[in-house]
């Protein structure tokens, strides 16, 4: 609801906000990318590991984007209730919260792989002499509490189809950053955590583009343009006051196709998502030290009691209290 304003007669109206973005920013408004800077999102280092003969390492699963690329030779990959995945120079996987395993037998034993690039500095990992296979890993990472809302709209392990039309994108981010883990240079550390972050991203590209049409989650239904249009109106001015009639003419649909479609593609009807994303935009600025008056104008609530009771609906505790 809008502010009150008084009348000429004295008596209460209520003004509705109005949308302050023009509509050419709405339509080049980026929700992965928004998401992906407010919900605290940093860097996972770049590492390599080159091996030869018989290896296998093992890594335990976090809640973060992964990838694993092999840059020479060939190995398996395996995963928790997955046939195993054999892997080629030039293969990309992405994977989210799992653990997993590499190596060149998949019948082997693996050891531990954390304690590999425990200290700082260790980057680069070498298993006997040779280098027969090579791979490169990387990825992002979120603050504590964050992660789920990209997470759980993506599947735990996604291949990146190198016959795709922005595989090339890929290909070429790859390149450079086994070129930057290769030579050592000055900031290298620096490079590699930049290259690994937008080689994730552009991963998340080719799988968006590559997903079917009944795939469902926030992430992949971007690339819908109906749905898609809509989360990035909703992200690009996420206090106006949506309505299901509102979105639904926004993108050209009947209000009853919209929200079946939008409830299909994303996994949650219209408003919901978007009361669940005001809640999550809402707890990362709380962490950031906004009051809660402020970060409840900010996502669209009228006072500071709505926001109050719409976050304890929607997280089980107040915005003052401690995430568990």
């Amino acid at each position: 609801m809008g502010k009150p304003n008084l009348c000429s007669d004295g008596r209460m109206i209520y003004v509705q906000k109005t949308m302050a973005l023009s509509q050419s920013a709405k339509d080049r408004s980026d929700p992965f990318a928004d998401v992906l800077a407010t919900l605290g999102t940093r860097s996972v280092r770049g590492t390599s590991l080159d091996a030869s003969g018989e290896w296998a390492v093992a890594f335990d699963g976090r809640r973060r984007f992964k990838f694993v690329a092999v840059t020479r030779g060939r190995c398996w990959l395996l995963l928790p209730d997955h046939a195993p995945e054999a892997l080629v120079e030039g293969d990309i996987v992405l994977l989210t919260d799992t653990r997993y395993v590499v190596a060149s037998d998949p019948a082997l034993k693996p050891i531990d792989g954390t304690p590999l690039y425990a200290s700082p500095g260790h980057d680069a990992v070498r298993l006997a002499t040779g280098d027969e296979t090579a791979l490169i890993g990387g990825g992002s990472g979120f603050a504590v509490g964050s992660a789920d809302f990209v997470l759980d709209a993506l599947p735990t392990f996604m291949r990146v189809d190198r016959a795709s039309a922005t595989a090339g994108s890929v290909a070429a981010t790859l390149e450079s950053l086994r070129t930057e883990v290769a030579q050592a240079a000055l900031g290298g550390s620096l490079v590699t955590e930049r290259l690994a972050e937008i080689l994730v991203i552009a991963a998340v590209r080719v799988f968006v583009a590559a997903s079917p049409t009944t795939s469902v989650g926030w992430i992949t239904a971007l690339a819908d343009p109906k749905i898609g249009k809509a989360l990035r109106l909703m992200h690009a001015d996420i206090a106006y006051r949506w309505t299901v009639p509102r979105l639904a003419s926004e993108v050209g649909m009947s209000r009853s196709a919209f929200t079946q479609r939008f409830t299909e593609r994303v996994g949650r009807p219209p408003l919901d998502y978007l009361i669940h994303w005001r809640m999550v935009l809402g707890q990362q600025k709380l962490k950031d030290g906004h009051t809660v008056a402020a970060v409840a104008t900010a996502v669209g609530y009228s006072s500071q009691s709505a926001f109050s009771h719409a976050f304890r609906r929607a997280l089980g505790r107040t915005p003052r209290s401690d995430p568990a």
